[in-house]
């Protein structure tokens, strides 16, 4: 793609050259930001995924197993809260993004470093309001907070929706950097049709951040408004309207979908090139695909309501919409499938999680247009195939796609290589408990069975239970891979500066990379993807 100087002392990085706890908390080095994010999502990530656990382990058999009706539904808003707030949301844009953004594009660093931090400390501010609510009256209202009922419920909502609305700034000065960051620091020789599609991806999820996350932020501060002082907007005894809460919400609340699988979609175009080696089939469309998706996403909220009372002419034009964002999403899948076609595919751990990707989240897609169609949708609508659905796309997809990010990148990250065999293990146990956990749900959802109720009648039993053991292989399969991480930082062979053959900018530089990236600006030749 370039050329670039490795580091003239290879043994001085962004890891090393400065040294203490103070140089961490107080960096503006792009790469360090994306290491402390990781490690704060990470402990989210654990702490929501022991909180899923514990709603599998209740829904193992009718009846009470270990929590209260109040705690089951108190753990299931913290687990969906904080999977989607601190998580899939800020998850790869913050960590990877942050990370790999600028290398790829041959800068320094990203447009605003000192706002770069400051989002960081914005995010960590909003999560510690988050999680201070469950030392007080622990939120019961699920991560919706839907009305009438988080208006009228006595617990620490608007604590909740406060630290929502703290985290969502962090997310708008994050994209805000990014948008900045793709136009104004590309390396010389490097056109928009140039940058890698992972830079697509971020830039496409940067945007919608911005331009979304204010709708959501307004909508908490006026549920916050009535429960603090009684402005009638949601509440139908204060001549409110609770629908409108909804529309609200959603009109955020869908296009944050896309902020959460979009990155997702980018690494995924990254790992398919780098191991077919082949250039990417579609580079033009792939890329106009991104921004197609982040448009459509602003005018499909209203799928989530179709039995809500809206009217039949929007109900039809809701389902439209939505079918509609298969096109752009499907025009990526065939891409990614030709790419492969004929390519001399290796099958490394990032991969395997690139096509446990394409398997899981074209269920999720197939069954998204499923739930778009009205018919169908009043049927399943608020049962176990909604579960489903949401969870292989944002399961499936955005963490399938994470973990293969992970992988991929771990090298340059850390200038340490993974055992790669462990590495398959953890998708193989991560992959099969996914299918084993979420595929019966579509079957109890199809039986009927409503979602969020802490019990159950006997004929959902069996289902129930497979779905609880498959949690187990999910949760075997992330500490597995907690552990191989692990062990090769602490003893994992050198990495060279290109592991796998890669063609993208950020392989050009030694491994860890040096503060500045690199040594002299690289110059842009070819594309992103000449092999």
């Amino acid at each position: 793609m370039g050329t670039a100087a490795h580091g003239s002392n290879s043994n001085v990085n962004y890891l090393n050259e400065f040294k203490g706890i103070k140089s961490w908390l107080l960096s503006l080095d792009h790469k360090r930001i994306g290491l402390m994010y990781m490690i704060s999502i990470l402990t989210f990530f654990f702490v929501g995924g022991i909180m899923a656990l514990l709603i599998r382990y209740e829904l193992f058999a009718p009846g009470k197993q270990l929590l209260s009706p109040d705690q089951y539904n108190q753990v299931m808003t913290y687990h969906g809260a904080m999977m989607v707030f601190m998580v899939i949301v800020p998850g790869i844009p913050a960590i990877l993004g942050n990370f790999f953004l600028p290398l790829q594009i041959g800068a320094a660093d990203v447009a605003f470093p000192k706002l770069n931090l400051a989002s960081w400390y914005v995010f960590m501010f909003g999560a510690a309001i988050a999680i201070s609510t469950f030392f007080s009256t622990k939120v019961d209202t699920g991560w919706t907070f839907y009305t009438p009922y988080s208006i009228k419920t006595g617990t620490a909502v608007v604590a909740m929706v406060l630290a929502a609305f703290v985290m969502g700034m962090s997310s708008i000065l994050t994209g805000l950097n990014f948008i900045v960051t793709v136009h104004k620091l590309r390396a010389p020789g490097m056109t928009m049709f140039k940058v890698p599609l992972f830079v697509w991806a971020i830039y496409s999820t940067a945007i919608l951040q911005v331009i979304a996350t204010p709708v959501l932020a307004i909508t908490l501060l006026l549920l916050a408004a009535e429960r603090l002082f009684g402005v009638g907007v949601f509440d139908p005894a204060l001549g409110g309207d609770p629908v409108l809460f909804q529309h609200f919400f959603w009109f955020y609340s869908h296009p944050a979908v896309y902020i959460m699988i979009l990155p997702a979609m980018g690494i995924v175009s990254e790992l398919i090139s780098a191991f077919s080696h082949k250039v990417i089939f579609g580079y033009k469309a792939i890329a106009y695909s991104s921004l197609g998706i982040a448009a459509v996403s602003f005018i499909v909220w209203g799928h989530h309501m179709f039995v809500s009372g809206q009217s039949e002419i929007a109900g039809v034009l809701f389902s439209f919409l939505t079918m509609l964002v298969g096109v752009p999403t499907a025009i990526k899948m065939f891409n990614w499938l030709a790419t492969l076609y004929r390519g001399s595919v290796t099958f490394y751990s990032p991969m395997l999680y690139a096509l446990g990707f394409l398997f899981l989240f074209a269920i999720g897609g197939v069954t998204g247009i499923m739930l778009a169609s009205m018919g169908v949708d009043v049927h399943f609508h608020d049962t176990y195939f909604v579960v489903a659905h949401f969870h292989y796309v944002m399961v499936g997809g955005t963490l399938m796609a994470l973990m293969g990010g992970f992988y991929y990148w771990f090298p340059k990250m850390f200038g340490k290589m993974v055992d790669d065999r462990l590495a398959r293990m953890t998708f193989v146990l991560i992959f099969i408990g996914f299918n084993v956990t979420f595929f019966p749900q579509f079957i109890l959802g199809a039986m009927g069975m409503p979602r969020r109720y802490f019990d159950y009648i006997a004929p959902y039993e069996s289902l129930n239970k497979i779905s609880t053991m498959g949690s187990w292989l999910i949760a075997s399969g992330f500490l597995l891979s907690l552990y191989a991480m692990i062990k090769a930082l602490k003893s994992g062979e050198k990495a060279p500066s290109n592991p796998w053959g890669a063609k993208t900018l950020e392989w050009q530089t030694s491994s860890p990379p040096p503060h500045f990236n690199f040594d002299k600006k690289p110059t842009v030749t070819g594309g992103p993807y000449d092999y």
